[in-house]
């Protein structure tokens, strides 16, 4: 028997989110199947099986939360399936009779819900394109979902014939999920649908209620009878709201209460502690959207840096002139030599690694009651795409010149739009630039990114009056801030760490000669 873990997620970075399964209990795998993903504030790490063998035991729930090392699933070697088979299978004989008789109409196969992209753990079904009986082919639209980033078309695996419909439009579903139940050839529409009756509306109601999936769940945590849930769902499903609702709802635990009165103040006990966290109603002009597992841990995160460090902000500003000015002049011999042109950034990590080798302490960070000071420069380049802002690392900077790190800079912004970074292209960086500037913010205050101790703040380059040599004129200025950690960098430290970024950038010869 093998445990699946959680593998070590990144720096600082101590727990996850249990997303969405791949796989469930009794399922065969192979090697670098990816069996769950796990969700942090950083990015979202799938977890691949090491070999081949057999889901015997799902430990943790999707929506939990686990810490490096904590046993996930249980998995037994690739003969497992075979053994525990006829035991699971032994006990309803008469259960399963029905199963051979619709074998030779077609395989069932199920069509799930596909990767959304990252960061993306869950979606709303939106409208169905097919419906019970109706043929499809390979790779036809079956449904729509929609997510916070974008619609998603959920494809038929197989050509065949829909015999269920596994979800509701309004359902919540997340990748992996199984959304409807395809026979492989065009005649397996009637036997699969002979056990439903003639309409689909009388089966749901001679069910007494059915659930969707992420509903089940709900039924079954707050011990809900399925039948007295009204569904809203298509053919009277019940929808994780309609659950929701039910379980929220007073009414039903009075009800069952009456044939105990004196037992109804203990089962009603918990009920206040439960109010406040009822959420409000919604204005008219109000939307309520549910916040993603991902953002929610973005948010703790952000909170617990503010909360452990003595987060500090000083300010300063540079004249912007003489790196435009030599970019005007060198540009077009930089693109023909390099192929990329020459931009702010790579001056701006310059200037920073020659302002942290003279400033040790905002290179370091703290462990414990140590101070662990780094001697390499691995600067964090903040990155905007259509997902949220990501963070990847050019690696030894002080090493690159001006032409490698804009190359570099490049690359991770394209893998970064393409939703193509890894987990190891965002760690370990020991200091972090993040430009506002390009979306036009004139002024503000970074935030520490943990565990590192020092990020600047570059903004938007505005010409302004200024006095030069008594004498007032137009010059390009920006505004730069500085974020650092007061429990190991000084004030003074500080200070003289931003002077000298200013300085190396009004003045670029002084990097060159390594003043």
């Amino acid at each position: 028997m093998t445990d699946i873990i959680v593998p070590v997620l990144g720096e600082s970075v101590t727990e996850a989110t249990v997303g969405g399964w791949m796989v469930k209990a009794g399922d065969s795998v192979s090697k670098d199947d990816v069996l769950v993903e796990l969700e942090t504030d950083k990015v979202a790490v799938e977890v691949r099986a090491e070999a081949d063998g057999v889901i015997t035991a799902i430990v943790a729930e999707e929506g939990d939360t686990v810490e490096i090392g904590a046993k996930l699933a249980e998995m037994g070697g690739a003969g497992a399936a075979a053994a525990e088979a006829p035991a699971a299978e032994a006990p309803a004989p008469a259960a399963q009779g029905a199963a051979p008789a619709a074998a030779p109409s077609g395989a069932v196969t199920d069509a799930t819900v596909p990767q959304m992209g990252e960061s993306v753990t869950e979606g709303t079904i939106g409208s169905w394109l097919v419906g019970v009986g109706d043929t499809v082919e390979v790779d036809q639209a079956l449904v729509e979902i929609e997510t916070d980033k974008v619609a998603v078309e959920v494809p038929s695996p197989v050509a065949g014939t829909v015999t269920e419909l596994l979800v509701g439009e309004g359902d919540s579903v997340a990748p992996g999920d199984a959304v409807a139940h395809i026979s492989e050839g065009a005649g397996a529409a009637a036997p699969a649908s002979a056990p439903a009756g003639a309409s689909p509306d009388t089966a749901s109601a001679s069910t007494g209620g059915i659930a969707m999936p992420s509903a089940a769940r709900i039924i079954e945590e707050n011990n809900l009878d399925a039948g007295a849930i009204a569904g809203t769902g298509k053919d009277g499903r019940i929808t994780k709201a309609d659950a929701k609702a039910a379980a929220d709802a007073p009414a039903p635990v009075a009800a069952k209460s009456t044939a105990a009165p004196a037992a109804l103040p203990v089962t009603s006990a918990p009920t206040p502690s439960a109010a406040p966290a009822a959420p409000r109603e919604t204005g008219p002009r109000e939307e309520r959207v549910r916040m993603t597992r991902l953002r929610q841990t973005i948010a703790k995160r952000l909170k617990d840096a503010q909360n452990s460090a003595a987060i500090l902000t000083t300010y300063n500003e540079a004249d912007m002139s003489a790196i435009m000015k030599a970019r005007k002049a060198h540009q077009e011999a930089f693109v023909a030599k390099h192929g990329v042109k020459l931009g702010f950034m790579s001056f701006f990590v310059k200037a920073c690694v020659n302002a942290l080798k003279e400033i040790p302490a905002v290179n370091a960070e703290i462990d414990g009651t140590d101070i662990i000071y780094k001697n390499y420069y691995d600067m964090g380049v903040a990155v905007g795409t259509d997902r949220g802002l990501v963070v990847p690392v050019v690696r030894d900077a002080d090493q690159m010149s001006l032409a490698d790190i804009e190359k570099e800079i490049i690359s991770l912004g394209k893998k970064a739009r393409d939703g193509k970074l890894t987990i190891e292209d965002m760690q370990g960086a020991t200091f972090t630039l993040s430009n506002g500037g390009v979306y036009g913010s004139l002024m503000s205050m970074p935030i520490l990114n943990a565990p590192q101790s020092g990020i600047l703040g570059m903004h938007k380059i505005q010409e302004r009056p200024v006095a030069e040599n008594g004498q007032v004129v137009i010059k390009p200025m920006m505004y730069l801030a500085l974020s650092y950690d007061h429990r190991i960098v000084d004030g003074k430290e500080a200070v003289t760490f931003l002077v000298r970024v200013k300085e190396n950038l009004e003045d670029p010869q002084r990097m060159l000669f390594d003043l």
